[in-house]
């Protein structure tokens, strides 16, 4: 067997991998093997934190809520709020922007007009339109349960670096919009 062996060596020619390659690729895709459960591990611990970080956030929008009137609803928070920073203050607007239906909206804006914290109002360019407008009050409501979000925020961001928060808000567009939306179109990995 192994005069064969040395047979078929010799036969193998020059460019015939030897057995050192052969346990190099061999240890590489060992690595790899090994590689891949890791990123699954990581991937998973990413998805659960996230998980985590989402329940917190839907906390925050229920604390905020209530902030601003008991009866409020998170969801009626967004809308709120939507309306108060001028980022859509048509119903159609406020659909796209949250990505909900039309029924929740239109029973959110409802219940906003009826507490006082919204109003519909002509649109001063187009008199035919209506868009909606939060009220002083929901401004002001709105401004203090911001100003707890944002200190709670301040408190948890403000030990790290400025390059971290760089990257990590880097990192949240990458993950919320795709490598497609990088200005210098490369990943993360480039």
């Amino acid at each position: 067997m192994a005069s064969m062996s040395a047979s078929s060596d010799e036969h193998a020619g020059p460019d015939a991998p030897d057995a050192r390659d052969q346990d190099a690729t061999t240890a590489q895709r060992l690595d790899l093997d090994e590689a891949v459960p890791d990123i699954d591990e990581a991937v998973a611990r990413v998805e659960h934190e996230l998980g985590r970080l989402f329940a917190r956030i839907r906390v925050s929008w229920r604390e905020a809520a209530q902030t601003v009137h008991p009866d409020l609803q998170p969801l009626g928070y967004q809308v709120l709020t939507s309306i108060a920073t001028g980022k859509a203050t048509s119903a159609g607007a406020i659909i796209e922007r949250l990505q909900t239906d039309k029924t929740a909206v239109s029973r959110q804006v409802r219940q906003l007009e009826q507490l006082g914290l919204v109003e519909s109002v002509r649109d001063p360019d187009d008199r035919r339109a209506r868009v909606l407008v939060a009220t002083e009050l929901a401004q002001e409501r709105v401004a203090v349960a911001r100003s707890r979000y944002e200190a709670r925020l301040a408190e948890r961001l403000g030990r790290w670096s400025q390059a971290d928060l760089d990257r990590f808000a880097e990192m949240l567009s990458e993950l919320g919009g795709g490598a497609s939306d990088r200005a210098d179109g490369k990943t993360p990995a480039s």
